[in-house]
């Protein structure tokens, strides 16, 4: 008797741990355009140069849905897209840790895993610094980021087809991105579509470096953060975008921290910076982003 209720119990705790697990939707039917022969394996790692958990060799591209309680629900929705410098994800200090305190707002977010390079050993943090060190941009590099930006604008087509599905307002879709994944939130503000267009776009010390595309005159509101110490140089990136946005009288909002450097995420390092995700609340509250 006593090994029948063993038995019983692990059956239903394994029932309620994959009632727990995370919806996972792949965006690609198939393998992605243009990656149908890469053939190494998605790995994740506790990585000691970030003191964080990452995720490299992204060949699939996915969100992962993090919902609000529903009775908290509000019909507001956000891709979130971690940075690592198209090399890795920092997953959970500009993932699922940024994803986490949206939620409990009421917010539904989807964690984007886009298309990175190819890690060749067992430590991509180093391979993405001696990249950024290098500081070249080859054919390669422009392919990657190109493939990651298509991920993005993607995301956003899902979460729209699909808002009736997760009890979205298709008005109210908006994409925030750190670093490299800034770089997909700030693209999202240029040359979309009617699927793909966001509704708010956040750039948060994004690579964005100052392009000649005008301002589309149906512009979404910018949200933009960064740290004028930012290690990398990407502070004049953000300020550039802000200046494209005022100067095309659409709405914008930057908060520039005299320190933090690159990369704070969600880390708490005991600056002004650290709450920058409660400014980033305050505005969406502004928009009437936050209200059922």
């Amino acid at each position: 008797m006593k090994k029948i209720t063993f038995s019983l119990f692990i059956i239903l705790f394994s029932i309620g741990v994959q009632a727990q697990e995370a919806e996972v939707i792949y965006l690609y039917k198939g393998k992605a355009p243009g990656t149908e022969n890469w053939n190494w394996e998605e790995g994740s790692q506790d990585n000691k140069t970030f003191n964080t958990k990452i995720v490299y060799n992204v060949t699939q591209p996915s969100l992962t849905v993090v919902k609000p309680d529903p009775s908290k629900a509000n019909g507001t929705a956000v891709v979130v897209c971690p940075g690592g410098g198209f090399q890795l994800l920092s997953i959970n200090s500009e993932g699922f840790y940024v994803a986490n305190w949206l939620a409990a707002k009421g917010v539904t977010v989807f964690v984007l895993k886009y298309r990175l390079f190819k890690s060749v050993t067992n430590d991509p943090a180093m391979e993405m610094m001696a990249k950024i060190q290098g500081g070249k941009m080859d054919s390669n590099t422009t392919k990657i980021i190109g493939m990651a930006v298509s991920d993005g604008k993607k995301a956003i087509e899902y979460v729209r087809a699909n808002a009736a599905k997760y009890n979205i307002n298709p008005n109210r879709i908006g994409i925030i991105g750190f670093s490299a994944g800034g770089t997909l939130a700030a693209s999202a503000a240029f040359d979309f579509t009617k699927e793909n267009r966001p509704d708010f776009v956040a750039p948060i010390y994004a690579f964005f470096p100052p392009n000649q595309q005008p301002v589309a005159k149906d512009a979404m509101p910018m949200f933009i953060a960064a740290a004028t110490n930012d290690q990398l140089g990407l502070a004049p990136h953000s300020v550039s975008l802000y200046q494209k946005w005022i100067e095309a009288k659409q709405p914008a909002e930057l908060h520039m921290y005299s320190l933090g450097g690159h990369g704070f995420g969600m880390r708490k390092q005991n600056l002004p910076s650290d709450s920058w995700i409660e400014r980033f609340g305050d505005w969406l509250a502004l928009q009437g982003l936050l209200k059922k």
